[in-house]
């Protein structure tokens, strides 16, 4: 049996619309989050809307350090009109009961908020997750007059 972490699997094919694709853990997280920030910028996403998605690709980039093994990988690319996340871990998996809820979290200090934002602040978040880790993707639509790099209202 190998015991070395393998990268985790993406279904959707990674080819030049690729914008990032990096491993990361807590030392990284602030400057991915400017990167991820600055390629959101620069495929369209503007004001609020920018806001709201690097939020929500925060919230999955710390879960993914606090509950994923301390580690995780990132890519974000465009498709068909989209800005796409993908955040995965090898940590052991989020329980069902936790992936069913969609309620709005209870205000404790013991935190449950990054899941619930980031399927508040994107278009669509789906999530795989088992014994072997979790995979969270995202998705944001760019309004079509800033695709083309065409700069528009905020």
């Amino acid at each position: 049996m190998n015991a070395e972490p393998r990268a985790p699997r993406t279904v959707v094919p990674i080819d030049s619309s690729l914008l990032i694709a990096e491993a990361f853990d807590q030392a990284q997280v602030t400057e991915l989050r400017h990167s991820v920030t600055s390629c959101m910028h620069a495929a369209g996403l503007s004001g609020q809307r920018l806001d709201d998605f690097v939020l929500a690709v925060n919230e999955l980039i710390t879960n993914a350090v606090r509950h994923g093994g301390g580690q995780g990988w990132l890519r974000l690319w465009r498709h068909a009109g989209q800005l796409v996340c993908e955040v995965s871990d090898h940590g052991h998996g989020i329980s069902s009961r936790r992936l069913g809820q969609r309620a709005r979290p209870d205000r404790t200090p013991r935190g449950g908020w990054g899941l619930w934002l980031a399927r508040e602040l994107s278009d669509a978040m789906e999530v795989e997750s088992g014994a072997a880790g979790t995979t969270v993707r995202i998705s944001a639509g760019v309004p079509s007059h800033q695709r083309a790099g065409q700069s528009g209202p905020e």
